[in-house]
């Protein structure tokens, strides 16, 4: 789908948005555990990034051929990039209006209320932890066990420091990526607030358009994506089919402002020359790059500036999309989503479109692989997130070279 540049941003469903001034959303349809064959019933408590998590993971594991009775489970571990978690609205809602008609805050009336009316079960799944410990019961990863939390860095950077503890031999393998789901009042209203979100309500799979000149900001969306990576010797000892390499990381602060990225792309420049070094590759090694692209008119804008920074000569030939512009922006779970499709490139030799892009900016004058999608044979991936907070990571994915492996091998995952 990707491929074909079809949008998935469609009216906002998971809840009455009708009085909100965001009514779109890129949201999860017709989808639950069954369809990995999980009973529902289990899962009734949890929110939907740990229903995500949990779906992707089982996809990922079983493609990476776990469990196996090769991988020993104190050497095989957890580190996602989940967000908070919070969807008993109905409830809140309840507990604030029983709390009314006073001349002032009634601590006391609303506590009693809360204590009667919220299940204990389900706010202890909010926990930003919980999807990890989920996936560490389901597949006996007895091992390091994490999560971050550093906005919409949080699965790239989880899927770097997950790829850092097999490269010093803390263990062979580990289960990594991100879920999250915002798409909740509270997630449009503060992303609103932020002046982030289109409002391009009438036209919903048009909304998000990375790069160009008429962009108004993105589309929430949500999910999970989940790798399964190892050491090579592991993946080899296990006959594991190999799908890429993780080859280089890289992470920088900005140090600025906690909702502006700095202007001249400091920390994102910094993130992506680590991420080179790291790989011991070039700039001009770089076949393409999967950008942090939110639709955003201030990030766009610098993104493109610290690109033109780290590539030089090689920026202009270099070719650059955005997933968001399809699925929308997928908060703490959206680098590991990113990272998928650029694995995705590695192996089919397709860049996806940017779509929705058609009036150029004259600050934002890349090759952005507009509206159609390219043939193009990848030896070197770059995957770019930008967070609130001044957060920044990049990723390189390189395709597996029998003869000339770099360090860490990426077996077969969802």
């Amino acid at each position: 789908r990707a491929i074909e540049g079809r949008s998935a941003v469609r009216r906002l469903t998971l809840f009455n948005a009708e009085q909100f001034p965001v009514r779109i959303a890129a949201e999860v349809r017709d989808w639950d555990v069954r369809d990995v064959g999980l009973n529902p019933r289990l899962w009734e408590h949890c929110p939907r990034q740990t229903v995500f998590a949990i779906g992707a993971a089982t996809h990922a594991c079983r493609q990476a051929g776990v469990p196996d009775p090769r991988v020993m489970p104190l050497r095989f571990g957890v580190y996602l990039g989940c967000g908070e978690a919070f969807e008993d609205f109905s409830r809140f809602t309840e507990s604030i209006s029983d709390s009314r008609g006073a001349t002032h805050y009634d601590a006391t009336r609303f506590s009693s209320t809360a204590l009667r009316i919220f299940d204990p079960e389900m706010q202890r799944e909010y926990d930003a932890n919980m999807p990890a410990q989920h996936l560490a019961s389901l597949f006996n990863a007895q091992g390091p066990n994490a999560n971050c939390i550093a906005a919409c860095v949080s699965s790239t950077q989880a899927i770097g420091r997950a790829a850092s503890l097999i490269r010093r031999g803390a263990v062979d393998m580990m289960i990594c990526g991100g879920a999250h789901s915002t798409i909740h009042p509270f997630g449009v209203t503060g992303f609103h607030r932020l002046s982030a979100l289109s409002t391009r309500n009438d036209d919903p799979t048009t909304a998000v358009r990375p790069f160009d000149r008429e962009r108004d900001g993105f589309v929430i969306g949500e999910g999970a994506g989940m790798l399964v990576i190892e050491s090579l010797e592991h993946a080899r000892s296990r006959n594991a089919e190999i799908l890429a390499e993780v080859t280089g990381y890289g992470s920088a602060q900005d140090a600025y402002r906690v909702t502006d990225t700095h202007p001249d792309g400091r920390g994102t420049i910094r993130a992506m020359q680590r991420a080179l070094h790291d790989a011991e590759l070039a700039a001009a090694d770089i076949d393409y790059c999967n950008a942090h692209g939110t639709g955003t008119v201030l990030i766009d804008q610098v993104e493109t500036l610290a690109l033109k920074h780290v590539f030089g000569a090689h920026a202009p030939h270099l070719p650059v999309s955005s997933t968001k512009s399809m699925i929308g922006h997928a908060t703490t779970a959206c680098g590991a989503i990113e990272l998928i499709m650029s694995v995705q490139t590695l192996r089919h030799s397709v860049l996806h479109p940017t779509i929705n892009y058609g009036e150029p900016d004259p600050d934002s004058d890349l090759d952005y692989v507009p509206n159609e999608a390219r043939d193009r044979s990848c030896r070197h991936v770059l995957s770019n997130s930008i967070g609130f907070g001044g957060q920044n990571a990049a990723l390189i994915v390189s395709s597996f070279d029998e003869r000339m492996p770099w360090r860490t091998a990426l077996p077969r995952a969802a």
